[in-house]
This record gives structure tokens, C-alpha cells and sequence, in this order.
């Protein structure tokens, strides 16, 4: 007799709570859509429904299941990483966006939206999987994206996720260069950069163990790399252009500390969903 799908989701779900996956059902009801090539509601539904699971399917999901109840994350066994409108490929060697970043990049979309230029000028620094930029790019299309990354990992995916994305210019190389055609030029730079303290190591097993180092770790402090880009960006915007960063939930007041010495005019930090301190934004003098 066939497995019902209600049946097998009750226990993998309880795998995968035994392992301390935060999202237990969840992910039970993700991997089973992508062993089915279905959507999560469409699994719910055929479970409700007492439809059964072939003997093929159930041999799939185990090897699934139990990859993440070793804690490799969801989105390397799926693939992919939905970001606001965007579904992303990603695998080793990027960093998973997160939700959070979600409410981040709105500032800078807002601030697209808002600039009188047709075709106003953003760049991402630290593009990772692209997520970013490609939300920029996608949801304000008259807007000139630029983004950069160093790692020829996380490189590989961003041009993966921005083939075909015609106002995206996507670039290997340093954040603390690039970009030196466009000086002056620049309306929006936004960075999502790596803001862990070396010594703070997350406790999380997806983080620790498969995100990037180099995507994590700033520093003594995670702030070394908000130091560059604090200069970079003042050199590529143009006075009145804005800067927003992503950071952790306790570093807003030393960030508008580093900008305000830096020169930039009103910064502020804005919280996150969860009222979390999350972002800072600044103008260029």
C-alpha cells in the first residue's frame, strides 16, 4: 500500500524538528513540493486529499531529508531562494538572501523611484547571488543597475540569476574600485556586506557551515568593509545621492558614527519587520 502524503509529511516533519530545523513543517512540505515539481499548496492540497507517494518519490525525499536534517540549508537541496518578486538560483559558494534584506533594498528602490533622472544610477556593492540588484533592475526597469562581486563562486551565480536582465551590468572584481567610469554619476549605492564580528561565529549550522566567510566576516568589529564602502560610495555618488547598508541589529549607532565622521549628512538606521535595527541610510554632501 502507497504512503499518503499526509502520513510521510507528519514524518519527515518530525525528522527534521528531532534535528532542530526551525521550520519543520515547512520544510517537510517545500522538499516534498520540489521532489513533485509542485508548489507547497498543491502539496498541502493532495495531502488533504489522501493522495499516496510513489516508492521512487519516497526514495528522493529520504536522500532530501535527511541531507537537511543535517542542516544543509533548504535552499542548496531546492536550488533556489524566492527574494520580493524574484525566485534566485543559489547554491554553495553564495550567500542565501535573507527576508530581511527584503525590507533593506526598498529604500533604495524608493529613492530610484523618487529621482527626477530618467534613468537614474544604482550599484550594488557585494552583489553575492545578485538579489539586490536584480530587485532593483526588475521593479524599477528605467533605473541603470550596476553590481560587483569578488568571488568567482558567488560571481557565477549572479550571472546566472541577471542573464537576460538588459539594465544590469554585473562585474568581477573589487568593490573598493569599481566602478570608476561612473564617479560623480551615482544616485543610489547599496551593499548588503559582510558584518559578522570574526569572533561572533553564528550558531546556526546553514550559516556556519555553508555560507561564505568572506560574505559573513568583517572584521574585528564587522565593520571593516562598511569603511570602504563608506568611501567608495562617497566617491561614486553625486552630492545629494543615497547610501544604504544592511547591517546587524546592534551596530546602527557605530555606523552613523563611521558616516557622520566620514562626512555624510542625515543618517539614520531603520528597523526591520521584527523591529530590529537593520539598515542605515545616508546622504552624499
Amino acid at each position: 500500500m502507497p504512503v499518503t502524503l499526509s502520513a510521510r509529511l507528519r514524518a519527515d516533519a518530525q525528522q527534521l524538528a528531532d534535528a532542530g530545523v526551525p521550520d519543520p513543517t515547512v520544510d517537510a512540505e517545500l522538499l516534498l513540493g520540489h521532489v513533485l515539481g509542485v508548489s507547497r499548496g498543491e502539496v498541502q492540497a493532495a495531502a488533504i486529499s489522501g493522495a499516496g507517494l510513489s516508492e521512487d518519490a519516497c526514495e528522493r525525499l529520504d536522500a532530501l531529508i535527511a541531507r537537511r536534517a543535517a542542516r544543509e540549508p533548504l535552499q542548496h537541496l531546492t536550488g533556489v531562494a524566492p527574494f520580493r518578486q524574484l525566485e534566485l538560483a543559489v547554491g554553495p559558494g553564495v550567500f542565501v538572501p535573507r527576508p530581511e534584506t527584503e525590507t533593506v533594498v526598498q529604500f533604495a528602490i524608493d529613492a530610484l523611484l523618487e529621482m527626477a533622472a530618467p534613468s537614474p544610477i544604482a550599484i550594488d556593492l557585494g552583489t553575492g547571488s545578485g538579489a539586490i540588484a536584480l530587485a532593483m533592475a526588475t521593479e524599477v526597469p528605467h533605473a541603470r543597475v550596476h553590481a560587483v562581486e569578488r568571488s568567482a563562486e558567488a560571481h557565477a551565480w549572479a550571472a546566472r540569476n541577471a542573464a537576460g536582465v538588459e539594465n544590469l551590468t554585473l562585474v568581477h572584481g573589487d568593490l573598493a574600485t569599481a566602478f570608476e567610469e561612473l564617479v560623480g554619476t551615482v544616485d543610489v549605492v547599496i551593499s548588503n556586506p559582510p558584518y559578522v564580528p570574526d569572533d561572533a561565529i553564528p550558531r546556526d549550522p546553514e550559516v556556519r557551515l555553508h555560507d561564505p566567510a568572506q560574505a559573513l566576516y568583517g572584521g574585528a568589529d564587522g565593520l571593516d568593509v562598511v569603511r570602504v564602502i563608506s568611501q567608495r560610495a562617497r566617491r561614486l555618488l553625486h552630492s545629494g545621492g543615497m547610501l544604504v547598508l544592511e547591517h546587524g541589529e546592534l551596530q546602527g549607532a557605530a555606523i552613523r558614527g563611521i558616516l557622520e565622521s566620514d562626512g555624510w549628512r542625515a543618517a539614520a538606521t531603520h528597523q526591520d519587520l521584527t523591529r530590529r535595527d537593520r539598515a542605515t541610510t545616508a546622504l552624499r554632501d
